[in-house]
């Protein structure tokens, strides 16, 4: 048995002090006043320090195990090797479970990563599965984000469905002219910023992008059926329009990932659907592709959920520049990161918030004088994971 004390606990209801979290087993058994520890004679007491006793996040978009296993053009490191010193690195930026978010494209325009042939993708999604059978540290898990171009995987997609490797489903439709490129003088200069092309390369490419042949709207909705059935949730990628909205609803989608206006991410909320922004979109002040503010997003109360996207480390500092900085509600932006992500992937049940029954995956986040935040300590299903402590001298 272990209780975490002399901490501001992160409820579901509000930010509570003067309780403790008494964890036993892989469970968090109780919450209960401070005044009460001595109840409990035979735990052990872990020490928040005053800082903030918080659940651990659920980051269901992030992209970053890309970068870790092909952090070159041209290299391509061990699919085990790199999921292990991502989850290092996830770990102390109080990320306890990761989707992490695979692309299945036919063809990536923007930037070759050796990461995104279909080859490579069914090498990390088997290496994903594997991890929830060996050591780990974190939770591990497959989001299928899948190009509708990208018809000739449209059996794998739906072979690694049935096989339960997949445990959240987007559909993305990167046409340049729409979507999240539906301005095309941003879409050609963020061709040029990865690729030495001149102007008339560009336009050949995107003539070839408009004209390439997509999956149907049935086929759309026969796949999503049969994700539904393995209740997985499915998700709409950068909804441009109130018609794309209505359809994509229409098939069970409950994830709206990155709506490109704020009209639309409202549009989204106002039919049920959860609204994801990025964090890393908070911490520089706006789309790094010219579409929706998350900050905006966030203080219309237009959005749901905040993931890491590509950067780890946003998810902690989002959460208080939206809070402290903009003037949200802490607790909300706490429940951005924890709570909602949870019942968005159907995982609420066992985790997401601090309640007698869930598994004990718990952060506790201090401050240093400055008021920088900093994860001091992680538990995953009551284990100590990790402790970190910071020097003066």
């Amino acid at each position: 048995m272990l209780i975490v004390h002399n901490g501001k606990v992160i409820t579901e209801e509000a930010i509570e002090e003067n309780k403790a979290v008494v964890i036993e087993g892989d469970f968090i058994q109780t919450i209960i006043p401070e005044a009460d520890i001595g109840n409990y004679p035979e735990a052990a007491l872990m020490n928040a320090n005053g800082g903030y006793v918080s659940p651990g996040f659920i980051d269901i978009h992030s992209d970053y195990i890309e970068t870790i296993v092909s952090p070159r053009p041209t290299t391509m490191m061990d699919m085990h090797f790199g999921l292990r010193e991502a989850e290092k690195i996830l770990i102390d930026n109080g990320i306890t479970t990761m989707f992490h978010s695979l692309s299945f494209y036919r063809e990536d325009a923007i930037n070759h990563k050796p990461m995104r042939t279909p080859e490579n993708v069914q090498k990390l999604v088997d290496a994903i599965e594997d991890t929830h059978h060996n050591m780990h540290l974190i939770r591990h898990r497959l989001h299928a984000r899948f190009e509708i171009d990208n018809l000739d995987q449209i059996p794998v997609l739906e072979n690694n469905i049935q096989a339960g490797k997949v445990h959240l489903l987007s559909f993305m439709d990167h046409t340049p002219g729409q979507g999240q490129y539906r301005d095309l003088e941003m879409y050609r200069k963020t061709l040029k910023g990865y690729r030495d092309l001149s102007d008339s390369d560009v336009n050949v490419i995107i003539k070839e992008r408009q004209d390439v042949e997509r999956m149907t709207i049935d086929k759309m909705k026969e796949v999503g059926e049969l994700a539904l059935r393995h209740n997985i949730a499915l998700a709409s990628h950068d909804d441009d329009r109130e018609t794309k909205v209505d359809l994509v609803k229409s098939f069970g989608t409950t994830i709206s990932e990155f709506p490109v206006s704020l009209a639309i991410a409202a549009k989204a909320k106002q039919e049920g659907l959860q609204t994801i922004v990025g964090a890393p979109n908070v911490l520089m002040g706006g789309s790094h592709s010219g579409n929706l503010s998350a900050a905006d997003a966030v203080n219309s109360d237009a959005a749901d959920i905040l993931c890491s996207d590509y950067y780890p480390a946003a998810m902690l500092h989002a959460v208080f520049e939206l809070g402290e900085t903009y003037g949200n509600n802490l607790h909300d932006m706490f429940m951005m990161v924890t709570k909602n992500p949870a019942q968005a992937v159907h995982m609420d049940d066992a985790i997401g918030s601090i309640q007698a029954g869930k598994k004990a995956d718990l952060l506790v986040i201090e401050r240093m004088e400055d008021g920088f935040p900093i994860i001091t300590k992680t538990i995953v299903n009551g284990r100590i994971m990790t402790t970190t402590n910071y020097r003066t001298d």
